[in-house]
């Protein structure tokens, strides 16, 4: 069975866990270096970033996630978790791990108060509408050249990309009753490992 890991410092990390167990996914939750053994993907959950950049140090998380995401592990970043993976942050000098060639800006639209949600069209998770929740969500400024937009807002900034074995958004699909992102991810978690077995053949 497919073991997805979800990092588990802070943030909303039992919400990730939840979808993915009704999915009927093996779900770890890690918190230290050796809970990584073992997993297809790696979900980085929605949080605070500085906390979140501060607990991966604290844990001796941040390089050995890092190596993994180098190596071609499935690892999903929402909002927070996408701030992590970007390898540019606006107002900080360097990336927390890095890897996604994207450029965001933190909170970019708005505080807590201006959280909102919104229907979206995300043509990878097939038909119908998506229902995204935006909570004090980073904005995508930029996105490098091998960076694919899976979904925008009407005519602005991607919300949510993939990169090869990354994948990013800025909203919390976790916070719904629709598990297609997580099914997404799932099958992107499965080919990514598929690919690491047979190199290694």
């Amino acid at each position: 069975m497919t073991t997805i890991g979800v990092l588990a410092l802070q943030g909303d990390f039992a919400e990730h866990a939840a979808v993915l167990t009704r999915s009927g996914v093996d779900v770890r939750e890690v918190r230290l270096p050796k809970d990584l053994a073992g997993i297809s993907g790696l979900i980085l959950p929605g949080g605070e970033s500085t906390t979140f950049a501060n607990l991966l140090e604290a844990y001796g998380l941040r390089d050995p996630i890092r190596s993994l995401a180098q190596g071609g592990m499935a690892i999903w970043g929402t909002c927070a978790g996408l701030i992590a993976l970007a390898n540019r942050v606006r107002g900080r000098a360097e990336a927390i791990i890095g890897g996604l060639d994207v450029e965001v800006e933190r909170n970019a639209y708005g505080r807590q108060v201006d959280s909102f949600e919104t229907d979206i069209h995300v043509p990878a998770l097939g038909e119908g509408t998506y229902h995204a929740v935006f909570i004090r969500a980073p904005v995508i400024i930029k996105v490098g050249p091998g960076v694919k937009s899976l979904a925008a807002l009407g005519d602005g900034p991607a919300i949510a990309v993939r990169q090869g074995n990354l994948l990013g958004t800025s909203f919390h699909p976790e916070l719904t009753e629709d598990a297609r992102f997580h099914q997404y991810f799932v099958q992107l978690a499965e080919e990514s490992s598929r690919r690491a077995r047979a190199s290694i053949r």
